[in-house]
């Protein structure tokens, strides 16, 4: 079976950004593509070969569209389509392709939490074999500037090690949101900004000593800066996405398919760039 990267689409014009990004991806890692629509089950049997046929021409128009205008090259492509439930037949076809990445276009709802839970997107994200890509900005270029959230969890670790892996050539910034206890009641003391001081500096070793571990299993490994803010994790990755507008964001899930993160819940509701989303397990 060949290599592939998965890429859904529901013909939106919000896909269009997205369909650009993975042909980008399959041509620099030299993957097929594989494109996948989701029709209606329900439609007549008549009419849902005419919709089947008019989908496949849509794609294959969009395709050449984007090559010209992105001046991308073509990797081999698939173009498919399925009856079905949109998330189920999207993780279904990532399963029995053994796909390495799945692409998705951002969610219409942006800006509206409460909406998020029941979309396409959020319940490909809980339940994907692979890491995937919600893309909505103009691929004009590879990703440059990666940013990752970071902490002493398993889950980190693997995603800093994919971002390794997939992107050597990128800008790496690695982001730890810390806080330490007693900093209301005491942060005003001499003795206390010492002790902080000197817990900051602890921390930043470790977290050193944990890249760096990482680091010397692999080649050819990127440029890797380390940030430390202090605050709520929510709180610093937003403020820094505001500060310093990076490319993409690749941040890990626990494997709890009913479940997601404040952090992924926030860069879907405020695409600021891109955002891939690692399974630790």
């Amino acid at each position: 079976m060949p290599r592939t990267i998965l890429f859904a689409t529901d013909l939106s014009a919000d896909n269009r950004a997205a369909f650009a990004r993975a042909l980008r991806l399959a041509y620099a890692q030299g993957v097929q593509l594989d494109v996948l629509h989701v029709l209606d089950p329900y439609l007549p049997r008549r009419v849902l070969l005419d919709v089947e046929s008019a989908v496949v021409e849509d794609i294959t128009t969009m395709l050449t569209d984007l090559r010209e205008d992105y001046a991308l090259e073509a990797p081999k492509t698939l173009i498919q389509t399925v009856t079905g439930s949109p998330h189920v037949e999207i993780v279904r076809e990532a399963h029995e392709r053994n796909a390495e990445l799945i692409v998705l276009g951002m969610h219409r709802k942006r800006g509206q939490k409460d909406l998020l839970a029941g979309t396409t997107v959020m319940r490909v994200l809980r339940s994907a074999p692979c890491p995937v890509v919600v893309s909505s900005h103009q691929p004009t270029q590879p990703w440059q500037h990666i940013l990752v959230p970071i902490d002493f969890s398993l889950t980190a670790r693997h995603t800093l090690k994919e971002a390794l892996i997939r992107f050597p050539e990128a800008t790496l910034t690695l982001l730890h949101a810390w806080t330490l206890p007693g900093e209301r009641e005491l942060g005003s003391q001499a003795y206390y900004a010492h002790w902080r001081e000197h817990e900051v500096q602890r921390l930043r070793e470790q977290l050193s000593n944990e890249v760096d571990s990482l680091m010397r299993e692999l080649e050819g490994v990127p440029d890797v800066e380390l940030v430390l803010e202090q605050g709520a994790p929510c709180d610093v990755l937003h403020a820094y996405m505001k500060r310093h507008t990076p490319d993409l964001v690749m941040i890990g899930s626990r494997g709890q398919p009913h479940h997601s993160s404040q952090l992924t819940e926030m860069l879907l509701c405020e695409p600021h760039c891109d955002l891939m989303l690692c399974r630790a397990w």
